[in-house]
């Protein structure tokens, strides 16, 4: 009776959402990623901004932990890795065009298996603006708390999760031929909304609240700031908390969703 229960038992177990999923994998994933091309890009463009930008601050307002340089330093990290995250994630279309969704479907591994993988090597990959950016802040003299430069920069590394699961959707939603120009427009896009360039306030702020990349933005600024804005309205930790957790999971379920459309699975 105990040799047959031991199967009864092992079939009768919950299936893991993650099924398959394996450092093999993500090894392969990440090797992938770290190419001369990718990284190249993501390391030039928000240098580039942050060279640009860090000396534009309004004649009016100032923030409590540190200085404008910081401020800029800051919103850069957070677009370069939401930019490193969706473009690293979004090359799936590639893998869709080649027949790869095909193969998948015929492996053990589930599609949030496989969607926790893109996103752990996209975001991975979204350190390195975010060590670039911030090496460029402390050699161009930006002042902060020691507390800001931790807790912020680390902020705006694990928020490109959030990116990572909009470049996945982007992936599954488009050719390659396509995909591949649309990093770069969004994110810019959605970094002028965001309130990571240019420092917004009245409407414009209003509107702000609710983009994607405002919560991650917020939050990481939030050390630093302690949600004032130069223009002296204020923005609630409750508030960024939930924009970030809202959009991450409508990118998700749709990730999830078109992943299982692809393969025929659920």
């Amino acid at each position: 009776m105990t040799h047959h229960s031991a199967p009864a038992i092992a079939a009768g177990r919950p299936r893991s959402p993650f099924l398959g999923v394996n450092p093999v994998f993500l090894g392969h994933e990440l090797r992938r990623r770290f190419n001369r091309q990718t990284t190249v890009f993501t390391l030039l463009l928000p240098a580039v901004l942050y060279l640009a930008l860090f000396r534009t601050a309004p004649s009016h307002g100032s923030v409590p932990h540190g200085d404008f340089a910081a401020w800029m330093m800051i919103g850069i990290a957070v677009y370069g890795a939401c930019m490193a995250a969706t473009s690293s994630a979004a090359t799936i279309s590639i893998e869709r065009s080649a027949g790869w969704m095909r193969t998948i479907a015929l492996t053990p591994l589930t599609p949030p298996g496989y969607l926790l993988v893109k996103v752990v090597s996209s975001v991975l990959m979204a350190a390195v603006p975010v060590v670039v950016v911030g090496a460029l802040g402390a050699a161009t003299g930006a002042h902060a708390d020691t507390r800001v430069w931790v807790v912020s920069l680390l902020t705006a590394w694990l928020g490109a999760a959030v990116f990572a699961a909009l470049g996945i959707l982007m992936g599954l939603a488009m050719k390659p031929d396509v995909v591949m120009h649309m990093p770069g427009l969004t994110m810019t896009a959605l970094a002028f909304l965001g309130n990571l360039f240019i420092p917004l306030s009245g409407v414009m702020l209003d509107i702000s609240r609710y983009t994607p990349m405002y919560g991650v933005a917020t939050l990481a600024r939030y050390p630093l700031t302690d949600g004032w804005s130069f223009g002296g309205e204020h923005s609630s930790l409750a508030g960024a908390l939930a924009n970030t957790a809202l959009w991450l999971a409508a990118f998700s379920f749709a990730a999830v969703r078109r992943f299982a459309r692809s393969t025929g699975r659920v």
